[in-house]
């Protein structure tokens, strides 16, 4: 196809007729999560640039959680908005707080109720406003919930008394759901609409998209993700499932084309995450890029990016909305990153990808009677920008010790081959489990019509596991839930994934039935409620979890637990990181990267690894880049902002050749997406300093930099 040259939607200047554009500073401000409506993550700012960045310091600091107890694990992911001088964020106890955006200095908090506060991973608030009229919204817990961004204070006549109970209206028995919204929904005139993250377990509430009154919380529209018997897609679902499945839910975030009317919904896979053997079909519409008309929820056009997900690939991230201009002629286009390492070029108005994207045929499952979809869609174009291929030579050379370790299971694994099934042997998942891109997605910068994406080169082991399981029994139907629920993080053996899920064992010593049980009903850190189980399948599996911890069970693989009838089931064996024994990828760096793809070509202009490890760097190891989780900020400045990293540092690039200009070490790691903005005269970069992820410690800390303030004339 012809060449494009690209420049940005300018959203909020064609927002004449939204209560939002009111609000427009000229890109002073950072007034919605990604910056603007359109999520492009970019900023016409250019006080700090390429020639002055070394001079930059630390402006404030703001400790949101007061000096109190830290969770052991913070989803503090907050990429904070600024709105006429003011600040807004949370902090990892669930909090809201509103900070002066030119020095830190706290204006108001506000404590969800401990009934409803929790489990969000809160990615960030929403700011609405009509005159005098002025509220921030947000999820904690499975509500959201309104606030006058003036005081702090509940807006009571919001829902019922200031909240709406997102579990209400699913067509399922609310106290039976379970559900939050980590990332922050978006605006459309007068309705926030909203998507949810679910269980990825059998037994999860569907993702339905849906759009609430901002004034009063009423429910004014929802689309159904799985859809209903007689609208469109149900034929691509057997009869049985349409009722009962889940997932195909939007949690990454969305973005709003408001002169068009259209909210872009991404969404994930249907639940449970790999296993498909309840769902024969192409599962529509999960793993999803939707065009939804915004005041209504109807469909406009869609495209699927994976059939019949059994990988977990989820369209991790809002996407961003650009316009493509080649001579007189300009083509407004809409750019999804994913999981997968690719990023989809869409024409807005009708969903035609920009460059081909072929239908590839793909390996099936080697579990009898398992369905999996014979093809799945491949991208031609842009190129990708995490890695696709692996070969033995690719292997981990860090030591030998390191390479043989992986050269075993290198060649106990099935042939490489892209999207294979889990099977009963082993085979490697790359890019893995989370990307690829993740939620943090991407920047796009129209004076140099390139987007810039960090991405993560870390490969997983995906298998799954025949268990014979005894129906017949308490301990048999605690056993069954187990390994159906809980043993895709915590291991069958209760031996856990480091670092993204603690082992269970020991249990026993550590906390009472009581306590477990409560933690199965409520949710504790990263782990959702399961309130889908029934009272009597959580407590047989608190019986068969403290009996199993105790040893007063046979392993697993020895036989079986319990007298009785048994069935053999496929579960998912875990989320099995493909790693030495030092926890680094066994794969050749680079492990992180920032890449600069040229939207005109689908070429990549340039690629540089993203962080360090420095017990690497002592051993005399270029940098290799790290496993990284947040986004990037690109600026009118020549600057490209980014956190991110595992070695909890700040760094900002040069945007038009990828070489490091500055960098900070930050006091916990920054995995969250930075913001700039300006107040009288004066641009601030801020950083989410929150940790808690990769292994690394929890913090609550926001800091601010600038250049240093000039003397009153």
């Amino acid at each position: 196809m012809p060449g494009y040259r690209v420049r940005i939607a300018l959203l909020t200047l064609l927002a004449g007729l939204g209560a939002q554009a009111t609000q427009a500073q000229d890109y002073r401000g950072w007034q919605t999560y990604g910056g603007d409506q359109g999520n492009s993550h970019y900023s016409a700012l250019e006080q700090i640039h390429r020639g002055n960045v070394g001079e930059l310091e630390l402006a404030w600091r703001y400790a949101s959680a007061r000096g109190k107890t830290l969770p052991p694990s913070s989803e503090l992911q907050v990429n904070p908005i600024v709105v006429d001088g003011v600040l807004y964020g949370r902090n990892p106890l669930h909090n809201v707080f509103a900070v002066d955006a030119a020095s830190g200095r706290e204006l108001w908090t506000f404590s969800p109720p401990l009934e409803h506060a929790g489990l969000s991973n809160m990615r960030g608030v929403t700011y609405w406003r009509d005159g005098d009229d002025a509220r921030i919204l947000f999820s904690t817990g499975h509500f959201l919930m309104a606030l006058d961004a003036g005081s702090g204070k509940p807006v009571s006549s919001f829902g019922r008394d200031g909240r709406v109970d997102l579990r209400e209206g699913l067509g399922r028995d609310p106290e039976l759901v379970s559900i939050n919204a980590p990332s922050p929904g978006v605006i459309f005139e007068n309705l926030i609409i909203m998507g949810s993250a679910v269980t990825e377990t059998a037994g999860s509430a569907p993702g339905d998209i849906r759009a609430y009154d901002v004034r009063s919380g009423k429910l004014v529209w929802t689309f159904h993700t799985i859809p209903k018997a007689g609208q469109f897609g149900a034929d691509t679902w057997p009869e049985g499932a349409r009722d009962s499945a889940g997932g195909a839910n939007a949690w990454a975030g969305m973005s709003v084309d408001e002169a068009r009317g259209l909210v872009f919904v991404p969404t994930g896979s249907p639940a449970p995450d790999f296993d498909g053997s309840g769902r024969p079909g192409a599962n529509l519409f999960g793993n999803t890029l939707l065009a939804l008309d915004a005041r209504s929820g109807e469909r406009r056009w869609h495209f699927q990016t994976v059939h019949h997900d059994l990988w977990d690939r989820d369209l991790s991230s809002a996407p961003a909305l650009v316009t493509v201009t080649e001579g007189e002629q300009s083509r407004d286009l809409v750019a999804q990153a994913s999981k997968e390492g690719v990023v989809y070029l869409f024409d807005r108005d009708t969903g035609e990808p920009v460059f081909p994207i072929e239908e590839v045929p793909v390996p099936g499952s080697d579990i009898p009677g398992v369905y999996s979809y014979p093809t799945q869609p491949r991208a031609t174009l842009p190129e990708p920008f995490a890695r696709q291929h692996m070969t033995e030579n690719d292997l981990t050379a860090l030591s030998p010790e390191a390479h043989a370790a992986a050269r075993k299971v290198w060649e106990e694994a099935h042939e490489l081959a892209w999207l294979r099934p889990a099977g009963l042997r082993k085979s490697i998942l790359l890019p893995g489990f989370y990307g690829g891109a993740n939620w943090g997605g991407g920047a796009f910068d129209p004076a140099t019509n390139l987007y810039y994406i960090n991405a993560t080169n870390a490969p997983n082991i995906l298998r799954m596991e025949a268990v014979d399981v005894v129906r017949g029994s308490t301990m048999g139907v605690g056993e069954f839930v187990f390994r159906q629920q809980c043993s895709g993080c915590h291991g069958v053996n209760l031996e856990g994934f480091y670092p993204y899920a603690p082992p269970l064992t020991g249990v026993e010593e550590r906390i009472s039935k009581r306590e477990a049980f409560d933690i199965t009903t409520t949710g504790k850190g990263r782990m959702m409620p399961f309130s889908h189980l029934s009272r009597h399948e959580r407590e047989a599996v608190v019986d068969y979890l403290f009996a199993y911890s105790a040893g007063e069970l046979e392993p697993a693989e020895n036989g079986e637990v319990a007298a009785g009838e048994t069935e053999t089931v496929h579960v998912f064996a875990g989320y099995r990181d493909f790693v030495d024994a030092e926890y680094y990828p066994a794969i050749k760096p680079p492990w992180g990267t920032l890449t600069a793809i040229d939207f005109v070509s689908g070429k990549i202009r340039w690629q540089v690894p993203l962080g360090e490890y420095a017990a690497l760097t002592a051993r005399g190891i270029a940098p290799t880049g790290t496993r990284n989780f947040g986004g990037p900020v690109v600026t009118a400045g020549g600057l490209l902002i980014i956190a991110a990293t595992s070695d909890e540092k700040l760094r900002i690039f040069d945007k038009h050749d990828g070489s490091l200009l500055w960098e900070y070490p930050l006091p916990a790691g920054g995995y969250a997406t930075p913001a700039t903005y300006a107040i009288d005269g004066r641009q601030y970069i801020v950083i989410t300093a929150s940790g808690g992820k990769l292994g690394t410690p929890t913090g609550d800390e926001y800091l601010a930099f600038a250049l240093p303030a000039r003397p009153a004339p």
